[in-house]
This record gives structure tokens, sequence and C-alpha cells, in this order.
């Protein structure tokens, strides 16, 4: 017999869009000679959903279009992750976190999540109460296990006291084939970590395991599907596309199926393909259809409006050169060549005269005043209202373009480069930023040679460079990726061979320009430690360490 995994990328609270997904994959599955189809974690109503989960309108919606769902199914069997409401809930808390089985279009059985996520971008214990049993399901005499998500990780995630994996075999008991339906959101090194958590499962327990992952861009989050198969052995036997939708087939005599993706990505080509998903789910669902962005000629815009041509199209990309006085030729000579290996419009808007309007008002002010950060930080602030006024005429989705290093020390300006609705790159270091970039150029230029090999420079001054202000960026990134994603302290950061200084310098400014990220545009997460919604510190706060 045939069980297909579908990994589909929903719409969060979309309930027509999704069923009509989940029918459509139901149809073709059935026409493959599937008897069973599994779905991922809550897709019907996206995930993740968040507060939505308060307003009884959402949960009244989810429940009716269910009921559709359950008349529609044509003849076949089928697991889903659904929202469960609770008989009673004294504790405040409604909702289960659920997978239900649906047979001859009846729901048969509700399996509920028992561990719940409240670490990093998770916090589902603010909505949900925790399921108590691991519960089997029966098929065509196969004993199934179904786990949901983060049931499976107790051995990765510490903190929790029961594993709900090792439920499936207590005081005798004994399942044939372990499902995990999840919406496990993509970050960097993830799919080594989920094969070897994986490999350890199937090996201890000597049973085969079936994991359907969600797929697209929702928010800053980015699920990257690669739902696969993985025998009693820990050898991956079927395995699908990542950042794609897809199905796979799988036969229940052999536990193995067909293989879609590639048994280990490169995590280079994965960063570039989640961000290249993240901007067109985040640009089309949003009701989108076209980008644009300043190109300074500088390796930041370049890697973004690349990421962009390859998400949305040439045709839906608008660079826009705006010189200063202190642009060389070079960076525009850089910007345009990008545009013209590419293929999408290209546009110069000179900002000097503005640039020299502004001095000029504001000159009975800054009267005996020497230049400074200031006047750097106007050239940013018009560049930044030029792009918004394109944006406002033409429908055009503003793109920011920091890195995540410049984000972390504040190496940006609040309301001029720092403006758009989505910071594609915000969460990629500088030294990934030229890795991406030299993948994207792996069979031929694109990105413009020069770009890649010139120092960085913001040239806002006379012959600046980001290294005048900043350490240099191999350091700046060990340093951050110590602090911010392993959650180190000066000392234990110092101990690794960095000078104390330097360390306790980079780390004040990570504490200082927290105000500037918390007003920066929304940013696509593809690190273990992003900024945003996963990363909570306070604006005002004095601990030095």
């Amino acid at each position: 017999m045939k069980i297909a995994l579908v990994q589909i990328n929903p719409i969060i609270g979309d309930f027509t869009y999704n069923s009509r997904k989940i029918i459509t994959a139901c149809i073709e599955a059935e026409k493959a000679g599937c008897g069973l189809v599994i779905f991922p974690e809550l897709v019907l109503s996206g995930y993740p959903p968040h507060d939505l989960l308060e307003r009884n309108a959402f949960l009244v919606a989810h429940d009716e279009a269910l009921a559709s769902l359950c008349h529609a199914f044509p003849d076949i069997d089928v697991v889903l992750g659904c929202l469960e409401a609770r008989a009673t809930a004294s504790d405040g808390k409604k909702l289960f976190n659920s997978a239900f089985v649906v047979q001859r279009g009846k729901i048969v059985q509700k399996i509920r999540k028992q561990l719940l996520p409240t670490y990093d971008v998770f916090d589902e214990k603010r909505w949900f109460a925790p399921g108590n049993e691991s519960e089997v399901f029966e098929w065509q005499g196969i004993r199934f296990g179904i786990t949901i998500c983060e049931d499976i990780w107790h051995s990765e995630i510490r903190e929790y006291q029961k594993d709900p994996v090792a439920g499936f075999f207590a005081e005798g008991r004994r399942i044939d084939c372990l499902i995990n339906i999840s919406a496990s959101p993509f970050q960097r090194d993830k799919e080594a970590t989920r094969h070897r958590l994986f490999q350890a499962i199937c090996r201890t327990h000597s049973v085969p395991l079936l994991y359907a992952n969600q797929v697209g861009g929702q928010d800053s989050l980015l699920f990257d599907g690669r739902s696969l198969v993985m025998d009693a052995k820990g050898e991956i036997c079927a395995k699908a596309k990542g950042f794609e939708e897809d199905m796979l087939l799988v036969d229940t005599e052999s536990w193995c199926g067909a293989m879609h993706g590639e048994l280990q990505e490169d995590e280079v080509a994965a960063v570039h393909d989640a961000l290249v998903m993240g901007i067109n789910d985040y640009v089309c669902k949003s009701g989108f259809r076209s980008v644009v962005l300043g190109l300074s000629g500088g390796i930041d815009s370049a890697l973004t409006a690349a990421l962009a041509v390859r998400a949305l199209g040439a045709e839906n990309v608008l660079g826009v050169a705006l010189p200063s006085p202190y642009s060389s030729n070079d960076s525009m000579e850089d910007a345009q060549g990008l545009a013209l290996n590419m293929g999408f419009r290209f546009e110069v808007l000179r900002i000097s005269n503005l640039f020299a309007g502004f001095k000029e008002t504001l000159q009975p002010l800054f009267a005996g005043l020497e230049e400074d950060l200031t006047e750097q930080n106007l050239q940013a602030r018009i560049r930044g209202n030029l792009l918004m006024a394109l944006s406002n005429k033409f429908g055009h989705l503003l793109l920011s373009t920091g890195n995540k290093s410049e984000m972390a020390v504040g190496y940006c300006t609040l309301y001029g480069d720092m403006s758009g609705g989505l910071a594609v790159i915000s969460d990629v270091p500088k030294q990934l930023v030229y890795e991406l970039s030299r993948y994207i150029n792996r069979d031929k230029e694109i990105i413009p040679d020069r770009t890649i090999t010139k120092a960085p420079t913001a040239e806002l001054k006379p012959d600046q460079c980001d290294q005048d202000d900043l350490p240099d960026y191999a350091i700046l990134d060990q340093i951050l990726e110590l602090h911010l994603e392993a959650h180190l302290d000066v000392e234990k950061i110092t101990a690794q061979g960095f000078a104390k200084e330097l360390v306790t310098d980079v780390l004040r400014r990570v504490r200082l320009n927290e105000y500037k990220r918390k007003q920066a545009p929304m940013g696509l997460k593809v690190t273990s430690k992003a900024f945003g919604c996963g990363r909570r510190y306070p604006n005002v706060q004095n601990f030095n360490n």
C-alpha cells in the first residue's frame, strides 16, 4: 500500500485557499494509488497563527472549513494538523494542537501535541494545552505512532521531562512506524541536526519514520519542507524537495520512495533558496507584485537585488541608484552592471542638490559646527524618502538591504537605509553575504566581480571604508555569533582568543542599538537567533556583559 507525504505552502487564516490545496493533493494522491495521505502540523490554519487563536471568529471559521473538508475528501484516509477545542479550559488554554485522522469523511481520532515549545520564536504555551498520551493509529494492519513536531525533539531540547516517542515503546508497547507532522522552521545547519536526531530515534527503537514538514514563508519564518522517510537503520530512503511544494509517495512494504531532493543540501545553497522563497512568499502573500530597492554598487544591495530577481522575475524589480557627492564612479558602474546582467529596470536619482538644500536649511542652527555623522545620515534619509515615494506611487514593496553584522552593531541609519517593508538579509552575517554572492556567481558573473572584491564602504564621506568604524568583518562575525547564537559573555568570548577591549566594544554596540532594531522592518530568519520575534531584549538596560 502507498502513503503520500504532502508538504504544501499555506496562507495563515486563508481557509478556502488552504482547503483547496489539501483537497487537490488528496485527489492527486488517490490517483497515484495511495490509501493514506499525511499533511503537516496545523496545515488547515497555517503555522504559526499566533494571537489569531484568541479570536473566536477565527476558530469558528477553522471548524467550518474542517467540516467542509471532511465532506469533500475523496476515498482516501487523511492525517492532518488541526486546531482542537478543549471541552474545559480552567487554565485559560482552550485549544489543543492536534493531528486529526479522517476516514470516509469522518474524524475518527484526535492525537494531541504533548511538548509545547516556548523558546526562540515559539510560544505555544500561550495558546495551547499539552496532550498527555502517546496514541497509536492503526491502519491496514500497521501500528503508527503519531507525533507532532516538538514531540520528537525531546533528546535535543533538554528541558522536557517526558519523551512522547519513548511512550510508544513503554511497558511492552510497540509500533511499526513513527509519524511526525511538523511546521519546523528553517535555519542554517538545521537539516543536519534533524537528520542526527531522527537517526538516533530510528536506530534506538528500530522503527522507520515518516516526516511531513510545512513549506513556505510565513512572515519572518521560512519553512523548508524536505519531508522524508527514514528506515529503521536510520538511512534516508525517500526525500521531498526543499523550499517547494511536493508530494512524496512511500511504499509500506519497503518504506522506500523517490529522492526528489538532495540527500544533504549544501548549506549556502539552502540559505539562498530559503531567502528566494521568503521574498516571493512575503511579497505575494502581502498582496504586492513588485519591489524597489536602492542600489549602491555595494555587495549587500547587489545580493538583495539578485535574490529578488530570482524570487519575482526581473520585470518585477526596480533598482535605483541614488548617488551623493561621495559616490564613486566605480559604484555607479557596478550598480548598472548588475542591472544589465540580470535584466531588471535601473534608474538614477541624484541627491546632491537635495543634500545641499538640507544643509542650507539647517545652516542657521548648525553654524560653527563641523560636519559629522549627522550629515552622513542626512544622505541615507534622503534616499529612504525617495525610495518610499517610489513605493507609494507605484505600489512596489521597498526592500531594505542591511546585513546582520551591521544591524547588530547599529551601522545603519534609522529612517534612512533601514526604511522598507522587508529586510531581506538582516539575518545574514557579512561573511555569509560574500558566500551567497559567490554562490550566485558560481556559473557566470552576475554580481560584478569588483562588487565582491572591493572594500565595503557606505560612501557617505570622502574615502570612507566600513573598517574605519568597525572591526574586520571576519572577526566581527565570529564575535557576534558567539554572543548572539551561543549566548556567551565577554569573558568566555575573550577566552577564545579575541581581545577583551574589542569584545567589550562589540557587545556594547549590540546593547546600545536595540532601539534601532525594534524599529527595523521585518527580516527573514536563517540563523539560530535572529533579531525580531525570537530575541526579546529591553531597549533600555545597563547589563554590560
